[in-house]
């Protein structure tokens, strides 16, 4: 047995793995952000949604200021 040429063969394997999970990695990431930036979780309607369930009538400014954070986390 070649124990050169099952080395070789043993490293294209495992650097063929990494190069594939690194590009997997930021593919899937890619396309997670555009998805998100199209599809964001949550919206003006949730957010008023949820402060009057905590029992506060929130304001416009209110509402902007919690978007702006929100898509500040999202970028």
């Amino acid at each position: 047995m070649n124990w050169g040429a099952f080395f070789i063969d043993v490293l294209q394997i495992v650097g063929g793995l990494i190069v594939g999970l690194a590009a997997g990695f930021f593919l899937a990431r890619n396309y997670m952000k555009k998805y998100m930036k199209k599809n964001p979780p949550i919206n003006e309607q949730m957010i008023k949604a949820m402060m009057s369930g905590m029992g506060r009538t929130p304001s416009q400014k209110q509402i902007n200021q919690m978007m702006k954070t929100m898509n500040k986390y999202m970028d």
